[in-house]
């Protein structure tokens, strides 16, 4: 499978209507898996996945990128089949089998056809692949390969440098500064051993959170979560990730590039997913640079001034507070100002927040396009993964256009001035203007 960040759009943009939510159900398998169930008989087919916490922040710095590769080995060879099988089987009966890593969860997805002969046969794969993979050693060398080709490619690109760069500086000696696809030197000395000792502690059904979403029954529902935990691995949870240091001191790095703009990422950590002042947050960042062209950095920076065709801002909610970061492209000698700008727009924000008719049209937008966020049986698995991972209530979207509608100017100012420093913020430029890169 290839691995895929969650889109930023399932993990932050997230509204509801109490008439279009679907009814989740929810309980514990034997072995102490978390499931959601929504069923749906509309169209014949079953959408499945798992998820564990065993993302890029459970690496040892040492021997980062073992995370990754236990998760994007396990549809390359599984008990008693081989990543051809694996890709003939699901192709000749219409199957997909996918998956999601980042810094906090690793998760494997079915979507297969819901009568029981097709389905059978691709829970079957799917249970081997979660719970018994091989790992091959031919594979993995070939794969090391790909992965350490594909990072030296990385290398290159001003906008990889810019964000390897800004992970380091907000999150410093923390799990999530590691590279979630690992790093050149400690890719090169994993081993078969790392692979399987990783999938043994980390993929444990005590820990799993299993999403069905489609055409089968409560009782079909229950099989399923057990055909595809009962063998994973019952073992106690490794320890806790250390807190997030949320103020950092402010730093500046200018990285020159031969590219002909200029790659700017500005930010700090910013928050949790469970954090008390998410949706002022959340609806906040929406006004400021999260709402496209409707946002306050893009009417600023581009609209009025023409310094960048894009700018945005976001905040990425993980389980310890990920990074808030905005970010833009603008050419290299106009950079500073560029820069000089969005610092001045996003203080003036954190000092004063929102006018009420940029608050009001913000509510009006997240809320009227929710019907767009699970308008599919897709859609609808990532927001249980989403709710059962990370501890959410199982009313989360029947609440959230009531939560949204209650935010208020001052409760994002409020939350704004306590969450961010203006004046506390890393900085990054990569393409940095000639005569002050360093």
């Amino acid at each position: 499978m290839r691995t895929k960040i969650f889109l930023i759009a399932a993990l932050c943009g997230m509204a509801a209507s109490a008439s279009a939510t679907p009814t989740i159900q929810h309980w514990q398998s034997s072995g102490g898996a978390k499931v959601l169930f929504v069923e749906d008989h509309d169209i014949p087919m079953l959408d499945v996945a798992v998820s564990v916490p065993a993302g890029s922040s459970f690496d040892r710095a040492e021997k980062s990128g073992v995370a990754g590769l236990t998760h994007h080995l396990l549809d390359l060879g599984a008990e008693g089949l081989s990543e051809d099988d694996i890709a003939r089987g699901m192709a000749d009966i219409g199957a997909q089998l996918g998956g999601s890593f980042d810094q906090d969860r690793a998760s494997v997805s079915l979507r297969t056809l819901s009568k029981v002969a097709e389905r059978d046969k691709a829970l079957d794969t799917m249970a081997r692949v979660l719970q018994q993979p091989l790992f091959p050693e031919a594979v993995l060398t070939r794969e090391k390969a790909r992965i350490i080709a594909a990072l030296k490619e990385a290398e290159t690109k001003p906008e990889s440098i810019a964000d390897k760069a800004f992970q380091r500086a907000v999150y410093g000696g923390h799990p999530y500064a590691l590279a979630v696809s690992g790093d050149i030197a400690s890719i090169e000395t994993i081993t078969v051993q790392d692979l399987r000792d990783f999938h043994t502690r980390y993929y444990r059904v005590n820990a799993a959170v299993v999403a069905i979403m489609g055409d089968v029954t409560r009782a079909e529902a229950e099989a399923i979560a057990e055909k595809l935990t009962a063998k994973l691995a019952n073992g106690a949870a490794p320890a806790a990730l250390p807190e997030m240091t949320m103020k950092i001191a402010a730093s500046e790095q200018r990285i020159a590039h031969p590219a002909s703009q200029s790659h700017i990422l500005l930010g700090a950590p910013g928050m949790s997913r469970s954090d008390a002042d998410y949706f002022p947050l959340y609806v906040g960042n929406y006004i400021l640079g999260g709402g496209g062209f409707v946002s306050r950095l893009m009417s600023e920076v581009r609209e009025k001034r023409g310094l960048a065709y894009s700018v945005y801002s976001y905040f990425m909610p993980l389980k310890q507070p990920g990074a808030f970061q905005i970010g833009l492209q603008t050419k290299k000698a106009q950079a500073d100002e560029a820069l000089q700008l969005v610092r001045a727009t996003l203080a003036t924000f954190v000092t004063q927040g929102p006018s009420e008719k940029e608050l009001l049209a913000a509510k009006q937008n997240i809320v009227g396009g929710f019907p767009l966020r699970i308008d599919s049986n897709r859609k609808i698995l990532d927001y249980l993964s989403i709710i059962g991972f990370y501890d959410l209530p199982l009313t989360y979207l029947d609440d959230f256009s009531r939560k949204v509608e209650q935010v208020t100017v001052m409760q994002i100012r409020d939350a704004f001035s306590r969450h961010l420093d203006p004046m506390a913020m890393a900085t990054v430029i990569v393409g940095a203007p000639e005569g002050v890169a360093k």
